[in-house]
């Protein structure tokens, strides 16, 4: 983050706390109904809300929330300083992503996967992700350097 994180995450708080009083006044929803009609968690709301985040809010999610509520995605983008296809201005394109990462991923975010399963891909991804590297075998090591 940049010596401008902190303005960013009282505009972007901003934006969140206006969308959420908006949608209480003239719909009548509670933090519960704008979770459930974007498919955003109250608490990463919440987080939003207080500005409580180490790395910029995933564009997804962003996304997911204003179009939930009716709002334009530029608005939200504009007050995390991002451009509008939703990336931090002057950031590098990250690299493409594995093809059964992008699975898994869609799959953690499909209503019609049950709980059980998400939790069951949760905890094997959290396994590969901290598990000891695997040593090379020396056979493939040296075919490798010859």
């Amino acid at each position: 983050m940049t010596e401008t994180a902190p303005a960013r995450k009282i505009a972007f708080a901003s934006f969140v706390r206006r969308a959420l009083d908006d949608a209480r006044a003239t719909r009548a929803w509670t933090g519960t109904e704008v979770s459930r009609r974007t498919g955003v968690s109250r608490q990463t709301i919440n987080r939003w809300v207080r500005g409580d985040w180490a790395s910029d809010p995933e564009a997804e999610r962003v996304v997911a929330f204003c179009e939930g509520l009716g709002l334009d995605p530029a608005a939200a983008f504009a007050a995390l300083g991002w451009d509008r296809a939703g990336a931090p201005r002057g950031a590098a394109t990250p690299p493409p992503m594995d093809p059964d990462v992008e699975a898994l991923l869609r799959r953690l975010v499909d209503p019609d996967v049950s709980e059980a399963e998400k939790f069951h891909i949760r905890e094997t991804i959290r396994y590969l992700a901290y598990r000891p590297t695997m040593p090379v075998d020396v056979g493939k090591r040296d075919e490798r350097a010859g």
